[in-house]
């Protein structure tokens, strides 16, 4: 698969701009005159980062992409959904800014397609960022087209007009990504459905806007896109949303999700889709035994992800993947010795900022590890995660279900946010912090927030548990009142009670006495 030109829909300034950072329609891709060090395949969060890092230390490094440079996370994922998001919950506000004292005197009404335009706008202006120009200016050389093996030594990158350009590598990482993927369902193929991919082209709101999967994109949208006007039907093969969270997380989001206006139809069997006689789309799906119909104008299939691995020739070096993607070990290595793999395309985590921080551990291990001496493991890496609904789910760590599975004994403490003078006077009282604890200690081993701000809140703990502080230190840690982060302090608070044993407590008791009399 080889892609020569890009072309984003609107055509319009912002696109262009965009384009012209992140595939430069008059790319000269550089003439090779020696091995590199480094030959990575891909420019999304992994290949970008792993580039910079090399290049920055010395290495000479080649960056090869064949659409888009800044991948998913900047072009359809992470940047913006999250305009779109943001756009989402100042209308909401608006809407709820009547018990605040602020009265809204007409109905809102909301401009679609300027809300879309803000998101490219601001979409191009970031994308400098990640542009080709910027990297060559790191001392990357970036080649436009497909990368694909040849031998353990050799990558050739082909493009459309039918050029190949081949590159010698000491080492090679694979940071391909991977994309969206749809599942088998009867009539899909026959009817144009939207992904992350295409979704972000949209110019106009539909009227009614169903979406499949009630993930983290599938919520996020269905969400915002009911704060926007839509009529929007949520279908979820599962009896839950968000089915990876905290089960008590996920039904605050659930209520809130009803209570914007989603139509959320759990337990959707035998899901079928067909084009109606209008040209709108059909939706047939059985709930206990009985098969309805929901007609909409768009829709959304948010279920599921594939690996970019077609193209990369990976059989022609022994390299290992599956439908999963690419296989490594604990170093990112993959089944061929001098090939490492980071990002979407061989993990678990598939977070912008798991793929920032694994392809810090692939320069480190590709580049300046000797044998096992200087060698760094996924496995040691805490990774933190967020779904922006609102409220905000953000987990670091292990859920109480996973240590239960792995035979774990925990303590659980939990301080809910309608005891939280902050989240009450803002009128987000709707969650809670929620830390696990190995049981009979204050090591955290796990933790959940919901809240607006969660994203940002689970960093604090993701700080102690990288460095092995106790739930007590936050506890004893003074934080400005009244913030939401003081609900963390709090559940060092509950832990710090839980040593007051009654042996303590008759010492405290003496302590006093001798202080002050009985």
């Amino acid at each position: 698969m080889t892609i020569e030109h890009v072309h984003l829909q609107p055509d319009d300034a912002h696109n262009r701009r965009l384009v012209a950072d992140v595939h430069p329609g008059d790319w000269a891709n550089p003439k090779p005159t020696r091995p590199y060090h480094l030959v990575v395949i891909g420019a999304g969060t992994a290949g970008l980062v792993t580039a910079a890092g090399a290049a920055g230390l010395g290495a000479r490094v080649a960056l090869i992409e064949r659409e888009l440079m800044g991948g998913d996370c900047l072009n359809v994922g992470c940047v913006p959904s999250k305009a779109l998001i943001g756009a989402a919950r100042v209308a909401a506000t608006v809407r709820n800014a009547g018990p605040f004292g602020v009265n809204v005197a007409a109905q809102v009404e909301f401009d679609f397609g300027k809300t879309m335009e803000r998101m490219r706008r601001l979409r191009a202006q970031i994308s400098p960022n990640d542009s080709a120009q910027r990297f060559r200016d790191l001392g990357v050389d970036v080649y436009f087209g497909q990368g694909e093996f040849i031998d353990g030594q050799t990558i050739a990158v082909s493009r459309a007009e039918g050029s190949t350009t081949k590159l010698t590598y000491k080492k090679a990482v694979i940071a391909a990504g991977a994309r969206a993927s749809a599942p088998p369902i009867p009539g899909l193929d026959s009817i144009e459905y939207l992904t992350n991919e295409t979704l972000f082209s949209l110019t106009e709101l539909p009227k009614r806007f169903g979406v499949i999967g009630a993930g983290p994109i599938g919520c996020e949208m269905a969400q915002s896109f009911a704060r926007f006007g839509s009529a929007v039907t949520l279908f979820q093969r599962a009896d839950s949303i968000l089915s990876q969270e905290d089960p008590e997380a996920a039904a605050i989001v659930q209520q809130q999700l009803e209570k914007d206006g989603v139509q959320l139809l759990l337990n959707s069997g035998n899901i079928k889709v067909s084009r109606t006689p209008e040209g709108s789309i059909g939706v047939a799906v059985t709930q206990n035994n009985q098969t309805q119909t929901f007609v909409v104008d768009q829709l959304l299939v948010a279920a599921g992800r594939a690996p970019n691995i077609d193209g990369l020739n990976l059989d022609a070096v022994g390299i290992d993947y599956d439908h999963h993607g690419v296989t490594v070990n604990d170093h990112l290595q993959t089944t061929h010795p001098r090939v490492y793999a980071a990002g979407d395309i061989c993990s678990q985590y598939k977070f912008t900022h798991a793929a920032d921080f694994q392809a810090r551990i692939v320069i480190q291990n590709a580049l300046f590890a000797i044998g096992p001496f200087g060698k760094k493991k996924a496995s040691d890496l805490i990774i933190p995660w967020a779904t922006y609904t609102s409220p905000e789910v953000a987990q670091v760590g292990l859920h109480a279900a996973d240590a239960r599975s792995k035979g774990i004994a925990i303590d659980t403490y939990i301080q809910h946010f309608d005891d939280l003078d902050r989240a009450i006077l803002a009128g987000q009282t709707a969650g809670f912090v929620k830390v696990h604890t190995q049981k009979g200690t204050d090591r955290i081993l796990g933790a959940t927030i919901v809240s607006e701000h969660a994203g940002d809140l689970i960093s604090e703990i993701t700080v102690a548990m990288a460095n092995g502080l106790g739930i007590s230190k936050i506890g004893s840690t003074i934080h400005p009142y009244p913030t939401l982060a003081e609900a963390i302090r709090k559940i060092g608070d509950q832990y710090n009670r839980t040593r007051l044993t009654p042996f303590n407590q008759r010492a405290l008791k003496l302590l006093q006495r001798l202080n002050v009399g009985p």
